[in-house]
C-alpha cells in the first residue's frame, strides 16, 4: 500500500528544481500583461542541443535565477525535442512552429527573447557560458 503524504513529502524538493514555466504562449503573455512583467521567450533543443542543456542546468535551474525571474518574468519555453520519448503532442509543436516563424526565422538554438507584454522583442541572447548572476545581469539591461 502507497502512502499519498509519504509519497508527497519525498516530491516537494523535487518540485523546487522546475521553473514557473507557462504551459502554452497566450497564457504567459495574458499574465505579463496582469502582472507587468516581462516575458522571456526560449527557443530549445532540450534533449539534443548541447548549449540549449548547458543553459538549462547553469542558468534556469540555479536558485539565483529561480528566484528573480519568480519576483521579475514569466517565463515560457518552446522546445523542440528530437528524441520520441519527449516528443510534443501535435497541437504544441505546431505553436512552436509559428513562434519560431515569429520570433526564430534563422532557427538558432538556443535563443533567448525578453518581450514586453504586447510581445515586442526587447533583446535577445543565447548561451553565454557564464553564471546566473551575470545572466541575469544581461537579461535585466534589455528592460532599460
Amino acid at each position: 500500500m502507497k502512502c499519498w503524504l509519504c509519497t508527497s513529502v519525498l516530491l516537494l524538493p523535487l518540485l523546487g528544481i522546475s521553473q514557473n514555466w507557462q504551459p502554452d504562449f497566450d497564457t504567459a503573455l495574458s499574465k505579463s500583461s496582469e502582472e507587468n512583467k516581462p516575458v522571456i521567450l526560449v527557443f530549445s533543443g532540450s534533449d539534443w542541443c548541447a548549449p540549449c542543456i548547458k543553459l538549462e542546468k547553469s542558468i534556469w535551474q540555479s536558485e539565483a535565477f529561480k528566484e528573480h525571474a519568480s519576483k521579475n518574468y514569466v517565463l515560457y519555453k518552446a522546445d523542440f525535442p528530437k528524441k520520441k520519448k519527449n516528443e510534443l503532442p501535435q497541437e504544441l509543436l505546431d505553436s512552436h512552429k509559428e513562434l519560431a516563424q515569429q520570433f526564430n526565422p534563422k532557427g538558432y538554438f538556443p535563443l533567448v527573447l525578453v518581450l514586453d507584454k504586447d510581445a515586442n522583442v526587447l533583446g535577445t541572447t543565447g548561451y553565454q557560458g557564464f553564471g546566473p548572476k551575470k545572466y541575469i545581469k544581461l537579461l535585466d539591461s534589455f528592460l532599460q
